[in-house]
């Protein structure tokens, strides 16, 4: 099978887990926001399909999900989340690439790609806070970037790696093609 349409398939199939994943903690709002379900299968595709698809996933399944599910709000959650996981996307598909082709690339590719996507959603947020007459404070920021998150945190980096490497060595990345 042509490498482009495999790549366009398991994007797709990426972005459709960002629709259906947060169902499963749907029913409690607080633990869907502390297990980031969303951002699993973007950085997925980051890693997969490479940066440019991982930024497209990214920068759709949050605006998506909020028009078809009214969740996340648009403004501003899905708005600064937009961001955020497009960063997720591009940043793991870029640095997967770049890095030596040793496990621990994974490890730091993921890390890398969520400290500097929690910094974008916090920038974005400032600006959109702005706009919207609320005050978006240092305490605000590291609640919603990383207090809050350390379940997801967890869950990403224990989660993550373990399904890339099993796909490296069936020989399913993308990313490296």
């Amino acid at each position: 099978m042509d490498i482009q349409i495999r790549k366009t398939a398991t994007a797709g199939l990426c972005l459709a887990l960002a629709m259906v994943l947060p169902f499963l903690t749907g029913q409690i709002p607080q633990i869907g926001q502390m297990l980031c379900p969303m951002h699993i299968p973007v950085l997925l595709c980051g890693f997969v399909c490479g940066p440019a698809w991982g930024l497209l996933v990214g920068f759709i399944a949050p605006l998506l999900r909020s028009l078809l599910f009214g969740m996340p709000s648009l403004f501003p959650s899905a708005i600064g989340m937009m961001f955020e996981l497009a960063t997720y996307g591009f940043a793991a598909g870029t640095l997967y690439c770049m890095l030596p082709k040793k496990p621990w690339r994974v490890y730091v590719s993921l890390i890398l790609a969520m400290i500097l996507g929690r910094i974008i959603w916090g920038v974005a947020r400032l600006i959109l806070w702005g706009l919207g007459s609320s005050a978006f404070s240092w305490k605000l920021f590291m609640a919603g970037a990383f207090t809050n998150a350390i379940p997801g945190i967890i869950l990403h980096i224990v989660l993550i790696p373990l399904v890339v490497l099993f796909l490296e060595k069936s020989g399913y990345i993308l990313n490296d093609k």
